[in-house]
């Protein structure tokens, strides 16, 4: 490996300080191509099964906290519907959605993640397109899709995420849903620590400054964008959507998995995703 690249056995739970300073749409698609380009196998062996990734099929998990579409639905009529699911990964939700009769699309920034989802739908009834992209500037025509979701995928890692929104409007047919789950913003002000730890307030909620990881020349690695629930309302308005809900999950009982800061003990406390649920005016 060449010296100026980042080392890939670098975890990602090892929290180095932030960096100050903004990180523009560049050099988050840059950071986020490779991360999980590289981090994609650690990622999978670890995740993989619960997400469903090699499930015939796959399988649609919102979030950690294993609020799945099978039960929610959040989407609604998925039959027959076209779907895109932006920041797919290794297209496990797109898998589904197919295999439920949806005309599903995954897009995804990483070549890698994308090439797992290739190898995991070999076996599917039926195949769905991947195409890698930044959700910056979706390659779609204007109202191509009636439902597009995100579990997790491209909002959090994007400078843009308002343009984000702006580019789902776009590509959405008048309306279509509009649902995605991320980390809920209150996570921002603790550290990434499933323990009591974890409980200590840190960070400011109003601290903007995205967080990042570097590799010892300074290249950015990994980046995150923090945005307030306020900031998210805001930005599917000013898209043009209607929000209809925002749900954030209660820990259920019973569900042991640890996944990062989200744990049985830190979930009887606050919750760790906030799901924003929104249509386009028809």
């Amino acid at each position: 490996m060449p010296t100026d690249e980042p080392d890939p056995t670098h975890p990602a739970s090892l929290r180095p300080p932030r960096v100050l300073g903004d990180v523009d749409s560049a050099a988050s698609d840059r950071a986020s191509r490779w991360w999980w380009d590289h981090d994609a196998e650690n990622y999978h062996d670890e995740h993989g099964a619960f997400l469903g990734t090699y499930t015939g099929g796959g399988d649609f998990v919102w979030c950690p906290e294993d609020v799945r579409e099978s039960e929610a639905g959040l989407l609604g009529e998925i039959e027959g519907r076209t779907i895109l699911e932006i920041g797919c990964g290794s297209a496990p939700c797109a898998r589904w959605l197919a295999a439920n009769g949806a005309h599903a699309v995954g897009v995804d920034l990483s070549r890698r993640m994308l090439g797992i989802g290739l190898d995991a739908m070999a076996s599917d009834e039926v195949r769905v397109p991947l195409i890698q992209a930044t959700a910056e500037t979706l390659p779609f025509a204007d109202e191509s899709f009636d439902t597009a979701c995100s579990a997790f995928g491209a909002i959090p890692f994007v400078a843009d995420s308002a343009g984000v929104m702006a580019e789902v409007a776009r590509v959405l047919k008048p309306g279509g849903r509009w649902v995605f789950a991320v980390n809920h913003p209150m996570r921002w002000m603790f550290l990434d620590d499933p323990g009591p730890e974890g409980l200590t307030v840190r960070i400011p909620y109003f601290n903007r400054t995205p967080y990042t990881e570097t590799d010892p020349n300074g290249q950015i690695t990994y980046v995150e964008h923090h945005r307030t629930i306020g900031d998210r309302v805001r930005e599917l308005r000013a898209a043009g959507f209607i929000l209809d809900d925002i749900i954030e999950p209660e820990w259920p009982d019973g569900h042991d998995r640890e996944w990062g800061q989200w744990s049985p003990f830190r979930g009887r406390y606050f919750p760790g995703t906030a799901i924003f649920c929104s249509h386009k005016p028809a």
